[in-house]
């Protein structure tokens, strides 16, 4: 049985050390900003996140790429040509081209290599909660799983990956054709925070409002007491628009009300935070549904 790589985007927003440790392979997504194009990878090394909030901050416009085909055939090619396989496992669909660009190299290396596997699996996913189906897809591949069981695992888990946020400024959701521009503005003016998940489609939803910033946190916590399973065994992650205090109040909450043990606190990179911006606040856990 080949050996096989495990591949993704920094879509994922993991820690470059977690990456690593994972032995995940990331191909970096790229933003623009004031002319120039920057990568956005796991360890910031081309600009920190928090300086990349601050321009957020002070009203910095920053534009954000899909990752092509042409990248992902560079990535890939020499695997297969060392004799390994591939499970890429991708930015959802619906929010960029990434996943496609990526499925698309998988075809066109497939019929090259004919004795390789090369498969792609939309996550339907973003930020964390991409990085948290990757988290326990490796888990799946060190039981000694082969590529195909880990695929089907990939797939048969994607839909319970609960990812439920928070926003401070509802602006950046505007701009990104999330919300409108009159529910921003009142919403904006009245006080009122949007409590958001991913749907089964790979799209933000608006779900519910929250009067106050510690309000919606209180309806993420709650969410996550609705829809978790076995919480107090599971790895919960937390991802935040550079408010670390914030994510650490959360963790505390979550810890208090369901005995979670193991959770990891990480900013939102660059390409999600350029969407969301400043403030955002993420939980991503396993549920009965998302």
């Amino acid at each position: 049985m080949a050996d096989f790589r495990i591949f993704t985007d920094s879509s994922c927003d993991l820690p470059q050390s977690v990456a690593e440790a994972l032995s995940l392979t990331v191909l970096p997504l790229t933003f623009h900003y004031e002319d120039k194009q920057y990568y956005n990878y796991l360890d910031w090394r081309e600009i920190d996140v928090h300086d990349f909030f601050n321009i957020l901050r002070q009203g910095g416009v920053v534009k954000t790429s899909a990752a092509n085909t042409e990248a992902f055939i560079s990535a890939m090619e020499p695997v297969l040509a060392a004799g390994e396989d591939i499970l890429y496992i991708g930015f959802s669909s619906a929010l960029s081209g990434t996943y496609n660009a990526g499925a698309a190299a998988a075809a066109e290396l497939s019929e090259k290599y004919p004795d390789r596997k090369v498969y792609a699996v939309d996550s339907l996913s973003a930020s964390l909660g991409q990085g948290l189906l990757l988290h326990h897809v490796v888990a799946e591949k060190r039981k000694g799983k082969s590529i195909d069981e880990v695929r089907d695992f990939a797939e048969r888990t994607k839909l319970h990956l609960c990812h439920w946020f928070t926003v401070d400024d509802l602006m950046f959701l505007k701009r990104g054709g999330r919300v409108s521009a009159t529910t921003a503005l009142v919403g904006t003016m009245l006080g009122i925070k949007p409590v958001m998940h991913m749907d089964n489609n790979g799209r933000l939803i608006n779900v519910d409002k929250a009067r106050g910033r510690k309000a919606s946190i209180k309806a993420l916590v709650a969410k996550m007491g609705k829809l978790g399973t076995d919480l107090a065994n599971q790895t919960v992650f937390i991802c935040h628009g550079d408010c670390q205090s914030e994510a650490e109040f959360t963790a505390e909450m979550i810890r208090a009300q369901y005995g979670v043990k193991d959770i990891m606190i990480h900013p939102v990179g660059p390409v999600i935070g350029s969407h969301s911006g400043p403030g955002t606040l993420a939980i991503f856990f396993l549920g009965s549904e998302r």
